[in-house]
């Protein structure tokens, strides 16, 4: 199947408060433009859609579109995430969605007695997270993990700890991203962005006997004071307690309001956004997550 691309868009949003509450939710405006350069044809794999978790909450939806225009097929992942298949043509070609999403405008759950559950009780489906993958080295981190936390509170408390502790740990900076950096290597060198925040915090917590996730997905500055820097995608992290998953954010580490997922998997490498197959050269990328402003 093919997809039209858009007319032009026009400037994100300034993200302003609108004058809605929380029980009334909100509309939150999201999206990207990617221009890449490709000297041949090049095969590319994209996980670039918002999660089937918010297909209800989709006012607009996220229909990815191309420019030029190419045949593009889709599928679900091992992960249950929605990725699609092109092959992008040699020259400049542009990747983009503009999508409006409705938000109930509550901050991240927080359940203080949730309990871990001990491993042989574990849900199978979960015991995946459990293991060390390529940026968690859980059996690097093991005895470092068991002398920080191992006689501290179990449950949400021992979640909380590691995401303080690796909160502390790291020092955030757009200028020490490193696509290769693993979680030993965050622990060790004590900077990153926020993916390395959640590898660290992921690794920990499988350490820990906690089955944890990788997530990636939008993440506006939204009723909060406007952060520095440019708009990216963000990386947090679930992490399995009593009989669900919740969310957590080691690098911002308070529950936040708008955030929109778009894949999990066991950490960034099952969710690449872009995988491609060829020489490339990326020479735009925008992204936008912007509370709209009521009429």
């Amino acid at each position: 199947m093919t997809y039209e691309p858009h007319t032009p868009f026009s400037q994100p949003p300034s993200g302003q408060v609108t004058t809605q509450t929380p029980a009334t939710g909100l509309q939150i405006r999201v999206g990207f433009e990617m221009v890449y350069e490709c000297p041949v044809p090049t095969p590319m794999i994209l996980s670039l859609n918002i999660h089937h978790a918010h297909a209800a909450d989709l006012v607009r939806p996220d229909i990815l579109a191309t420019d030029p225009v190419v045949p593009l097929t889709a599928y679900r992942d091992l992960f249950g995430n929605w990725c699609s298949r092109i092959v992008a043509p040699a020259g400049e070609f542009v990747l983009r969605t503009d999508a409006l999403v409705h938000d109930s405008g509550q901050p991240d759950p927080v359940e203080l007695g949730a309990m871990q559950i001990p491993v042989e009780q574990l849900p199978d489906s979960t015991l995946v997270y459990l293991l060390g993958s390529r940026y968690c080295e859980t059996d690097q981190l093991s005895n470092a993990a068991w002398q920080l936390f191992g006689t501290g509170p179990t449950g949400w408390g021992r979640v909380q700890a590691i995401c303080d502790f690796v909160h502390r740990r790291i020092e955030f900076g757009y200028h020490h991203a490193r696509r290769t950096r693993t979680a030993l290597e965050a622990y060790n060198e004590g900077q990153g962005v926020c993916r390395d925040y959640a590898h660290l915090a992921i690794a920990l917590c499988r350490c820990m006997n906690i089955p944890a996730r990788y997530c990636t997905g939008y993440l506006g500055d939204i009723r909060i004071p406007p952060i520095p820097g440019p708009m990216d995608f963000a990386g947090w992290f679930e992490a399995y307690l009593g009989d669900r998953w919740y969310t957590f954010d080691a690098r911002n580490n308070t529950p936040r309001i708008g955030r929109v997922l778009m894949a999990r998997g066991r950490d960034a490498c099952d969710v690449a956004l872009v995988s491609t197959f060829g020489e490339n050269t990326l020479k735009k990328f925008t992204v936008w997550a912007d509370e709209v402003v009521a009429a």
